[in-house]
């Protein structure tokens, strides 16, 4: 079975990930301090996509699904939680760190309770 480019996909789909969110700020439906965060969340979202190429199409010794799921939801949550600490009313960086807390928890009970059962 021949390899999956995934690494040059994934590169297409961030240029064109920063070009919508570019082109969203040009015409002026976020603002400049949204960028980046949103950048990373929709990135996030690409991840979790090729981690579920991945289980379709697994390779001898390329990085497990499950890694590559982990590092998509990370992302994401980062990314949101970067997002809401931005657009929030009193930018609450409390509530923004206590979604990364909760996400990066339930990834090691996940990854706890997936070591436990092989």
């Amino acid at each position: 079975m021949a390899k999956l480019p995934l690494g040059l996909l994934s590169i297409g789909v961030f240029v064109i990930i920063i070009a919508i969110c570019l082109t969203a700020y040009a015409v002026q439906f976020i603002s400049m301090d949204r960028i980046i965060p949103l950048i990373l969340t929709f990135y996030g979202v690409w991840t979790m996509v090729v981690a579920g190429i991945r289980v379709k199409t697994p390779e001898k010794y390329a990085r497990g699904a499950f890694s590559i799921f982990a590092w998509g939801i990370l992302f994401t949550a980062i990314g949101g939680s970067w997002y809401l600490y931005v657009v929030g009313p009193e930018k609450n960086l409390i509530l923004a760190v206590t979604l990364v807390v909760v996400v990066f928890g339930i990834l090691i009970v996940t990854a706890a309770l997936r070591s436990w059962r092989k």
